[in-house]
């Protein structure tokens, strides 16, 4: 198919195999933000549904998250914060409970993304649901409320020296970023729309702080840019990244409001342009943890995160889209792909050389690779032993699902920061819903330098969302990240 403009072939992966877990709550698409919110949940359900059609769910272990709990949420967000999430009246008790319930769910996923990694038990996580970037330690920003990446990265931390954080969404992955910029044990990287644009942050020249110095690379893009001009920038830059970082871990929120056409978005990359990042990231063979994020054309961020899960997979899907029960919201072409836009790209070669030349004498700066610390690890992090007879009924999207609950339930370490999650587009209706996640992590980090994987001490952040000096190994894990 042509794809127009300046787009790339299809995104081909290197032939080998993967081992994916795959997160996935039926409810999830229930819920309703309100009539005329751009933010649709409904595209989950869409994403899973053309997953099932194109066969694509019998190649990875599907399982139902469980939600995370209120402890573990304030491992990042203040006490009171959650407490306020959670505030119920007489009036609004039933919505607020559903909306928390759907909060600690994504939060689950990712969680629970990043325990199995840890364990081993796959090479690639996939949480469709999760990416929320924006969301702060005391407050709630761009649809954005609990901040699961964080709190992923948080779990990766208890097992890995180092976490890689890669944002392609289109907004500035700010509350991520804001939450690790004074350490050296995760890096951030942000492609993102700068200028009169939310949330207005993302300078080239905004590169952490303290130890964080230059572990934060943000990538300011104007309106336009097309698949090639991204990836000018995109592969020196993350190639550079990989070699001078060296993660043990990597995540990638998916943001699919960078695409063609996306209702709140103003770039031009193909799916198969976007699909090329995850393609790019998956050929490290590091562990490897995908989320969403923004994306308000709804037809077309089920049609991204579907492609994408099959780069994930090493799985080309056909172009033409099988039968469904959402099948007339792809016409009239009823295709996967759809041509980006002939709009100008506002991003001259000259500007993003300068932009790359920048940023890759930023990445020279950094001596070599940070290590940590030894010390006594902290508690892995435990996920409870799904009830059969409780869950047998609802946990899989259909009788013929392989969605199974998250039954290897062991503990894991963790670490995070925060996500973004953009709005849909379009035409779904949604319903009031709610689901469920994964549950715990523990967060520790140490700043200092030496040896072994993660056995660190628990970080704090303070009230700005900054972090705060470790604290002992030994302090109680219910106390972490509280200020």
């Amino acid at each position: 198919m042509d794809t127009g403009g300046n787009s790339l072939p299809s995104a081909a992966t290197d032939g080998v195999k993967r081992k994916v877990c795959y997160f996935y709550d039926p409810e999830v698409g229930n819920y309703y933000y309100g009539q005329g919110h751009p933010m649709k949940p409904h595209r989950i359900r869409m994403t899973h549904a053309l997953l099932a059609h194109y066969g694509l769910l019998q190649h990875m272990q599907v399982l139902k998250p469980f939600p995370a709990r209120d402890r573990d949420l304030c491992r990042f967000h203040a006490d009171d914060y959650v407490a306020f999430l959670r505030g119920i009246t007489p009036e609004t008790q039933q919505d607020q409970l559903r909306q928390l319930k759907r909060f600690n769910t994504y939060a689950g996923g990712s969680v629970g993304g990043a325990v199995k990694l840890n364990h081993n038990l796959c090479d690639i996580a996939v949480n469709w649901a999760g990416g929320l970037h924006h969301a702060k330690k005391c407050e709630a920003s761009g649809f954005c409320y609990v901040n699961d990446i964080v709190l992923a990265i948080l779990e990766l931390l208890k097992m890995h020296e180092r976490v890689l954080y890669v944002d392609i969404d289109i907004h500035h992955g700010d509350g991520v970023e804001e939450a690790f910029y004074t350490t050296d044990r995760v890096m951030t990287v942000s492609f993102h729309k700068f200028g009169d644009y939310f949330p207005g942050t993302g300078d080239v020249r905004d590169v952490g702080h303290s130890k964080g110095k230059y572990y934060s690379l943000n990538v300011p893009l104007d309106d336009g840019i097309d698949d090639e001009s991204y990836h000018l920038l995109f592969k020196p830059l993350i190639g550079k990244v990989m070699q001078v970082f060296k993660p043990g871990a990597v995540v990638l929120q998916c943001g699919a409001d960078s695409l063609s056409g996306d209702r709140l978005g103003c770039f031009n990359l193909s799916i198969k342009g976007h699909a090329e990042c995850v393609k790019f990231m998956r050929s490290f063979n590091v562990p490897l943890l995908l989320l969403g994020g923004g994306g308000y054309t709804i037809r077309n961020v089920a049609r991204c995160w579907c492609y994408e899960t099959g780069v994930a997979l090493g799985i080309e899907v056909d172009d033409k889209m099988p039968q469904h029960e959402y099948y007339e919201y792809f016409g009239p072409d009823y295709t996967l792909h759809v041509a980006p836009s002939n709009m100008e790209n506002k991003n001259s070669h000259q500007l993003l050389e300068e932009i790359k030349c920048k940023l890759l004498d930023n990445l020279s700066k950094l001596q070599h690779a940070p290590s940590v610390q030894f010390q006594e690890r902290m508690p892995d992090t435990e996920l409870p032993e799904a009830d059969e007879d409780q869950n047998d009924a609802d946990e899989r999207w259909d009788p013929d699902s392989d969605m199974d609950v998250d039954e290897e339930r062991k503990p894991l370490p963790s670490r995070a920061k925060r996500e973004i999650v953009e709005a849909e587009p379009k035409e779904s209706e949604v319903q009031k819903g709610s689901s469920d996640h994964a549950r715990g992590f523990d967060t520790t980090i140490d700043e200092n330098a030496s040896g072994k994987a993660l056995d660190a001490g628990p970080i704090q952040i303070d009230e700005a969302g900054v972090r705060v000096e470790q604290e002992n190994a030994n302090k109680p894990s219910d106390q972490m990240f509280k200020s």
